[in-house]
């Protein structure tokens, strides 16, 4: 999808990990469009280089491409948001929807809008899945292989009969 709007100066910090990068943070911020105001995931930042909430609102008009996302990350084993620090543990859409005043909309942005930005956009995709097929399968036909052996000299071994 494509929507145009400003970025208010509140936003939600979600608590992630990035293979290669380690612990940072998902940032959603309230984009306000001419007939509403939705939530944007703009993307991931270091934990050391996460804003510090306070900042003013970005009144520049910006087109953010992205896709439309409901996740379903919450559970009974999350836990709550940590409002002192403004830390969230999972993307809880209506929650986060009701935290920050906004519709109950979450757009996951493809693309950077703002040069010299720190946040890099997780886009939905699969470009991030690994591809460890051949691995998986070594692995497991070297243990097939392996528990065969094993049973053969098992089998091979057996206790002579009792010569009494």
């Amino acid at each position: 999808v494509s929507v145009t709007g400003t970025f208010d100066a509140d936003f939600l910090k979600i608590l992630v990990s990035q293979k290669q990068l380690g612990a940072g943070y998902r940032i959603i911020t309230p984009l306000v469009m001419e007939n509403r105001t939705i939530l944007v995931d703009r993307g991931f930042v270091p934990v050391a280089e996460a804003p510090e909430p306070g900042g003013a609102a970005i009144q520049v008009l910006q087109t953010i491409v992205g896709n439309l996302q409901w996740p379903q990350e919450t559970d009974r084993f999350t836990p709550e948001p940590d409002a002192n620090e403004n830390i969230w543990f999972a993307r809880d859409v209506p929650a986060m929807a009701a935290a920050l005043g906004t519709d109950p909309v979450l757009v996951v942005q493809r693309e950077p809008t703002e040069l010299g930005s720190s946040l890099t956009p997780l886009p939905v995709d699969t470009g991030a899945i690994p591809n460890d097929h051949l691995q998986y399968a070594i692995t497991w036909f070297s243990l097939a292989a392996i528990w065969s052996l094993m049973t053969f000299f098992f089998l091979r071994r057996r206790p002579a009969a009792n010569k009494s």
